[in-house]
């Protein structure tokens, strides 16, 4: 049998019986589809919320109160943990490599300009919280560079705010009252967007000390600090670590790096990924036991002929690949177009829904074309040993 006479064979018979091939390739070709278009949605989504997480910065390090993980303490010594004060965070800047440090604290009150007001995010930071947190000022300035534990009633609006209150009016120098208490306006923030659902354009900025006797708080929320591209992120958290425990007399406080919040976030988002991918992966066996099906009746309708073959000459090995190729040609042209369905329709999805991150990974395409072609070829193989061990007189004498 000649390669010619094995491609118009095998392309003959699937050609003979165009609507059965033409559904079981769309079985295959619909499994593809959902593979490339449920990972491609995925993989878009990953992307977008790291990208969200990391505008920000990325070289932060963040210091929350309390321990979250402990070793067995004994029980005298629950509910001792220190707050995190203003005076720790200003005890880090010293320390090598650490570029900026920002105390925050977070609440929710009332802000007030004449007849207006509205309830938003009060944020308690410092002066360096543009620098570490990457977000510049419209108008004005950010928070000046005062005392720690005495600033001045100052008060930066986010875009949002600012809008509600002024409209196109230049707040600077105006007072609001927040939280009941008079500060004056010094800047406005550019917009910022949102970040995990979270708005930070409707927010507004006053000092950290402020916020403190605001919401009646003995702490500090968190810690916030940049440090130098070149660091050793561990060598810093041990010298951070030092200093604090210094100060607490213990180690009552957790710090996070910036790549350890990625890393579970990327971890998360991985799952998901794979996920979706899996449930692709139950229509792509669906086709696959489609192709066995076809397959295994094709076998059973062309026993006379396979008994022919065998009688001209034909090797057992050659009508085994005979099938074989019939399952593989079916499995590859499925793929192919379920390949293209799927990215036409994530490309579509993309451009009708801009808001909808859509982000195709080759890696799965690739990995799901070449299962289309292990599903058939698996598929295949248990039809094509049967025809192949037919015995050629009792073939020909089938009807």
């Amino acid at each position: 049998m000649t390669p010619a006479d094995f491609i118009r064979l095998t392309t003959g018979s699937l050609l003979a019986h165009r609507l059965r091939a033409g559904l079981t390739a769309l079985g295959i070709g619909i499994g593809i589809a959902a593979v490339v278009l449920l990972t491609s949605i995925g993989a878009g989504i990953q992307h977008y919320v790291l990208s969200e997480f990391t505008q920000f910065g990325t070289h932060l390090i963040m210091i929350t109160p309390g321990k979250t993980q402990t070793h067995g303490i004994s029980g005298g010594v629950i509910g001792t943990n220190k707050p995190l004060t203003i005076e720790d965070g200003e005890s880090l800047r010293g320390i090598e490599h650490v570029r900026g440090v920002v105390s925050v604290v977070q609440g929710n009150a009332e802000v007030e300009f004449e007849r207006r007001g509205r309830r938003t995010t009060i944020i308690g930071a410092g002066p360096q919280a543009p620098m570490i947190w990457r977000f510049n000022t419209a108008m004005g300035r950010f928070l000046p560079e005062d005392e720690p534990t005495a600033a001045r009633a100052f008060v930066v609006l986010g875009a949002k705010v600012k809008m509600e209150l002024f409209g196109n009016r230049n707040p600077l120098r105006s007072r609001v009252r927040v939280g009941g208490e008079s500060f004056r306006v010094v800047g406005v923030m550019e917009p910022k967007g949102q970040l995990l659902g979270f708005d930070l354009d409707d927010a507004v900025y006053i000092p950290v000390a402020r916020a403190l006797e605001m919401f009646d708080r003995e702490g500090l929320m968190e810690v916030d600090i940049l440090y130098a591209e070149h660091a050793d992120v561990d060598r810093l958290k041990a010298a951070i670590t030092q200093k604090l425990v210094a100060r607490h007399g213990r180690e009552d406080f957790t710090i996070t790096t910036q790549e350890q919040m990625l890393d579970v976030l990327g971890s998360v988002l991985n799952v998901l990924t794979f996920s979706v991918a899996a449930l692709g992966g139950i229509s792509l066996l669906v086709g696959g036991i489609g192709i066995l099906t076809i397959m295994i009746i094709a076998v059973n309708e062309r026993i006379s002929e396979v008994g022919l073959l065998r009688a001209l000459g034909a090797k057992r090995s050659q009508v085994l690949l005979l099938f074989l190729g019939e399952a593989i040609v079916l499995a590859g042209v499925g793929g192919a177009l379920g390949l293209a369905t799927g990215f036409g329709v994530a490309q579509l999805l993309g451009w009708i829904v801009p808001r909808l991150p859509v982000q195709t990974t080759w890696p799965f395409v690739i990995l799901a074309l070449s299962l289309a072609v292990v599903i058939g070829i698996l598929a295949g193989i248990l039809p094509a040993r049967r025809a192949a061990a037919l015995d050629p007189v009792e073939a020909l004498r089938a009807e």
